[in-house]
């Protein structure tokens, strides 16, 4: 195509768009892998946590209140309170089915109502997070999120 051409079809295509949209980030955050979904079934973390387990990936729960990195006790450069997420017990070594993480997800919602919860899968023999996925993201919001 021409590049006049091209241009003509852009403009006369242009009417085609009726809807654009911007991302809102107040109160909106997004985290990991299917984040952007609505909340996942049992049934949908069920399969998610069978595809680690195929994969050989151990299973791990973590939760934090805030969710993301913030600061608090320092203002220095590279300082960060909420780096990392609370490990919920340890990982889960030597599981062979969904069911005992979901178990393991129900009560760390009970002792955690109000709080992001979320499933990682690591590989130990390449020592790396190869997924994570929020299950539970808290009712309402800190006011410092």
């Amino acid at each position: 195509m021409e590049p006049e051409n091209c241009f003509q079809w852009f403009k006369n295509s242009l009417h085609e768009v009726t809807v654009m949209r911007t991302w809102n980030p107040i109160n909106n955050k997004k985290f990991e892998t299917l984040s952007y979904l609505p909340p996942l079934s049992d049934d949908s973390i069920a399969k998610e946590i069978d595809y680690m387990l195929k994969k050989g990936w151990i299973p791990c729960l973590e939760f934090d209140e805030v969710g993301t990195v913030h600061r608090e006790n320092s203002r220095i450069p590279g300082y960060y309170d909420g780096r990392y997420w609370t490990l919920w017990k340890l990982p889960m070594f030597g599981c062979s089915d969904s069911s005992q993480v979901l178990n393991e997800i129900q009560e760390c919602k009970k002792a955690y109502p109000n709080a992001y919860i979320r499933c990682l899968a690591f590989d130990n023999k390449h020592q790396v997070q190869c997924m994570a996925f929020v299950i539970q993201k808290p009712t309402t919001t800190s006011s410092n999120t």
